[in-house]
């Protein structure tokens, strides 16, 4: 929900693109500065959505946007919804750098919700009005365990059939709090561990046990400059709390104590987007109008004692010490009252014994070496159905026989290998043929047939029951044209390396002459093995990892052995989830 947020709105805007959302709607009320015209041409370009938050009569403006929000096909349709604020910028700290990535892992670990907790960020004693970036000029916030700041927004999946939304989380309807729906809430914290049983039902605070930043964390830039906030003043606040925007909410919120500059990962990608926004000429000149609007009036202010007074008010309250920050004291608990409106599926919950409702810790990636397939052999005899699940608009089998459990769970939610799916037509980029070893069921060459014309594929999988079922995938996918798309499941190393130069992996790259080489499943092709290839037609090899650590394992074992043949890393390209090598001599 937005009022008058047009000088910072393209850098939210472009930040949110940048981590990773695809779809981002904004409801405004009241707005003069702009805002509404700016997210008009978003809306105009395909990049966003408006809509107009139409007020009823004693509602405030927030929740009756949630109310349009919750009856808005957008949202029903959505897989994952976040309720937020444009003072709020998503930092994914999780290893993998984005929310696809992150939400991989959830999936993985069996959770369809992700409780983010605020990082709350201050001043940096920044007085004048700057157009630089807010999540570059402001990097010191509240100390992560400052209780104060402990405010959440929650990720999750949506079914508006079971829930209503919320500003913090949203809550289960009434008529389903006791027909089982609880049961299957699995909400995680911001580090990926289980919330605890009760945040299914309220709260709106992490507490110190479900505190948690290792994944993700929201920072909350309420105040940014002294300036900046005599512009919150002029518009007032989106739900229209009178007096909201005093010394006492600043001290509040003016908290530097720490440097936190986790979000400045997202900074070259927001930047190269909002680079991109600004070449349309019409949200150009809407953007730069704002600006001009804004600070016009803004030196009209600085010029009047009551600029002054709040000023010097404000630099004051930047001095109270975080010891002495006084909050809105909360509600006296009443554990009657509580205990009165709980359900009889909450009453159940809480009584358990402690140890039980309290889960401190989990373990894991998502799936162990970035492999989603179940070791061999495969024994896909007899006739089991399969159910086939979309997946990037390619159907895979939902099929335990197959896949590891994290990676089946993946499948269901539609969501199999959707970080390399997101990327890979980036790295072959320039390439016309490639090489791809340990492809599975062959999702990701797949993917890539379809995208391009201009792609001719080898395939390679050493087990044929596999590729079997990859040709079938392909054929549902309309992806069976031999000639751009070929399989393989021969070894890649024959007995005793005995005439290796004329089978095995020699062959394909001597017959094939790929450009690029893929080792997807990085176990079917040991450095070892490729340290005695003639690599002469390749150009690129590229490694998809699971993890840093993963990645830090196969950089150490390919890149001496890729280094001795001519290549080099572009370290650069691993934040997309794979190691890419290109070569640098002839």
């Amino acid at each position: 929900m937005m009022k008058d947020e047009a000088p910072f709105l393209l850098e939210w805007f472009a930040h949110h693109l940048a981590v990773g959302f695809t779809d981002i709607l904004v409801y405004t009320n009241d707005c003069f500065d702009g805002t509404d015209a700016m997210l008009i041409r978003l809306e105009e370009l395909g990049l966003g959505y408006h809509r107009p938050n139409v007020i009823p009569e004693g509602i405030k403006p927030q929740p009756s946007a949630l109310n349009h929000a919750q009856a808005e096909p957008l949202v029903q349709n959505a897989d994952w919804v976040l309720v937020f604020d444009a003072d709020e910028f998503l930092s994914i700290n999780h290893p993998a750098g984005s929310l696809e990535g992150m939400l991989d892992d959830t999936v993985a670990r069996g959770a369809n919700g992700v409780v983010i907790t605020w990082r709350i960020f201050g001043s940096g004693g920044v007085v004048d009005w700057s157009r630089a970036p807010v999540t570059e000029q402001y990097t010191r916030a509240a100390p992560p365990l400052w209780n104060k700041g402990w405010g959440v927004k929650t990720l999750f999946k949506f079914d508006p059939e079971y829930w209503k939304l919320g500003i913090h989380r949203p809550a289960i309807k009434s008529k389903h709090l006791e027909d089982g729906f609880p049961d299957t809430i699995k909400w995680l914290n911001g580090s990926g561990r289980p919330m605890e049983d009760y945040f299914r039902f309220r709260g709106w605070r992490s507490i110190r046990r479900t505190i948690g930043y290792d994944w993700a964390q929201m920072n909350h830039y309420a105040v940014k400059s002294v300036d900046a906030y005599a512009v919150r003043k002029f518009r007032g606040n989106v739900n229209n709390k009178k007096d909201k925007y005093n010394a006492d909410y600043w001290s509040l919120q003016d908290r530097n104590e720490v440097e936190d500059r986790a979000i400045l990962r997202h900074a070259p990608e927001r930047a190269h987007i909002m680079a991109e926004l600004l070449k349309d000429p019409v949200l150009n000149k809407l953007h730069h109008t704002a600006l001009e609007r804004v600070e016009a009036r803004l030196a009209e202010y600085r010029q009047t004692e009551a600029y002054e007074q709040l000023r010097d008010s404000l630099i004051a309250a930047s001095k109270v010490p975080i010891t002495d920050v006084e909050a809105k004291p909360p509600q006296a608990r009443d554990p009657a009252k509580i205990a009165a409106l709980m359900s009889a599926v909450e009453k159940k919950a809480s009584a358990r014994p402690k140890e039980e409702r309290r889960i401190e810790t989990i373990a894991g990636w998502a799936v162990e070496g970035g492999n989603p397939y179940l070791p061999a052999p495969l024994d896909l005899s007899g006739d089991v159905p399969r159910d086939w699940v979309p997946n990037h608009e390619i159907a895979l089998p939902a099929d335990a026989r197959i896949f590891r459990p994290e990676a089946l769970t993946a499948i269901v939610a539609g969501r199999f290998e959707r970080r390399h799916a997101r990327n890979i037509m980036g790295y072959l980029d320039g390439h016309t043929r490639v090489l791809d070893i340990g492809v599975g069921l062959g999702f990701l060459p797949i993917r890539a047939i379809k995208l391009t014309e201009k792609l001719v594929i080898l395939a390679h999988d050493h087990r044929a029951e596999l590729i079997t079922l990859a040709q079938e995938v392909a054929r549902r996918a309309g992806a069976e044209n031999s000639a751009r798309l070929k399989w393989a499941d021969g070894p890649l190393r024959l007995p005793n390396d005995a005439g290796a130069e004329a089978g095995g992996l020699a062959a394909y790259l001597h017959d094939f002459r790929p450009s690029a080489l893929r080792i997807s499943r990085p176990a079917d092709l040991l450095a070892a093995i490729l340290a005695g290839q003639d690599l002469k037609t390749v150009r690129r090899v590229l490694v998809p990892f699971a993890s840093d650590e993963q990645a830090a394992e196969l950089r150490a074992g390919y890149g001496p052995v890729l280094a001795e043949k001519g290549f080099a890393e572009a370290p650069d390209r691993a934040g997309a989830g794979s190691l890419q090598f290109d070569r640098t001599t002839p």
